[in-house]
């Protein structure tokens, strides 16, 4: 991962995967991604820990910014709309890996 600093949003670069924090923009090969606010923050979040497992309980109160009571459907969905849109394969993801009975990581793509 590549970081190019605006301020406290940095620019960040993963192949063929551009999060242009500054702006709130998402590229895909040069591409924009039109993202829901909830798509964009997830994205944010996961990418920013990149290699770290995160729980959907901690992504749920990360981007809600509520407790987690009733996350998992929530988390779901998100991370399977947002798959479809930044994934080269959906069903074969790049980026957001799953991590079975845990929850998510973001990979660099490489």
């Amino acid at each position: 991962m590549e970081t190019m600093s605006f301020g406290v949003f940095p620019t960040l670069f993963f192949p063929g995967l551009e999060i242009r924090q500054h702006q709130r923009r998402v590229f895909r090969d040069g591409e924009e991604i039109n993202l829901t606010r909830l798509e964009y923050s997830t994205l944010v979040f996961l990418a920013s820990n990149p290699g770290n497992v995160l729980t959907q309980e901690q992504i749920f109160e990360a981007v809600w910014n509520m407790d987690s009571d009733s996350c998992h459907s929530s988390v779901v969905n998100v991370i399977y709309n947002l798959r479809k849109k930044i994934e080269p394969d959906s069903k074969n993801p790049t980026y957001i890996k799953t991590v079975l009975g845990i929850g998510y990581k973001f990979a660099s793509g490489e």
